[in-house]
């Protein structure tokens, strides 16, 4: 359903993205994990069709997102880390927008609409301008309209941020229910124990190349290692672990 082949994204001198090969076929989680910088916005970004690479090719539900980008975005729904939304709009009505662009309206989304808002308690709020709204709302508000036009893929950066428990455990719910029905979705996370926890698999991306990938079983055999927290920091923080001991040391 996803495809990444040699992706590649060059700024000048520094490859932020370098030459990424991954396959995430329909109906699976799948987790995208690494620190700072490593070049997991960067890789989701570009799957969102928001950043075009220097090199390589992607394809979303068998589409190349080059070629043909309105086909391929077609099937595909993003919510980024950040909520931007036209705040002289009802939430209501941003969904109705968001649904237009895919060339969805009528009765049919508006029952879709109603029912997300409804999911993470927005429906109070449905006839107010969104710039009225609180950063958490905001990001409810962005994940519905990633949902309205029923993508088969979800493109998620930090899913988590800015919600409330109750809020994070329905989206957590929702994304494991829209992968059981055979859709595709891939996501960024800083928090491990959501990543462990909800992924099928997982990729631990560091200095733009992917370091290791699997399940949490092939991870742990691939590591030798424990708990995912212990996988991570092996791959990607034990000089930072090391310079931190130094320091405190000195």
């Amino acid at each position: 359903m996803i495809e990444l082949h040699a992706v590649t994204k060059r700024y000048g001198a520094f490859t932020a993205v370098d030459a990424i090969d991954l396959q995430v076929p329909a109906g699976e989680l799948f987790g995208l994990l690494g620190p700072n910088g490593a070049g997991k916005t960067t890789t989701l970004r570009m799957l969102a069709g928001i950043l075009r690479p220097t090199a390589g090719t992607i394809r979303i539900a068998g589409v190349d997102l080059a070629a043909d980008p309105v086909r391929a975005k077609a099937s595909l729904g993003f919510i980024p880390d950040r909520p931007f939304i036209y705040e002289k709009l009802t939430g209501m009505e941003f969904l109705r927008f968001v649904a237009g662009l895919y060339d969805q309206e009528g009765p049919a989304v508006d029952r879709r609409a109603q029912e997300l808002l409804a999911l993470f308690d927005l429906e109070p709020w449905r006839d107010e301008l969104v710039e009225s709204y609180s950063h958490g709302m905001r990001q409810k508000l962005i994940i519905s309209s990633a949902l309205v036009h029923r993508p088969a893929v979800i493109v998620v950066d930090e899913p988590m941020v800015g919600l409330d428990p109750k809020a994070a455990r329905i989206l957590k719910d929702l994304f494991r229910e829209y992968t059981r029905r055979g859709h595709t979705i891939i996501f960024s996370t800083h928090t491990l124990e959501v990543a462990e926890s909800l992924c099928d698999r997982l990729a631990i991306i560091a200095q733009g190349r992917i370091r290791a990938i699997g399940t949490m079983a092939e991870l742990r055999a691939q590591q030798g290692a424990g708990g995912l927290e212990e996988i991570f920091l092996r791959l990607t923080g034990e000089q930072a672990a090391r310079t931190l001991v130094d320091v405190l040391d000195a």
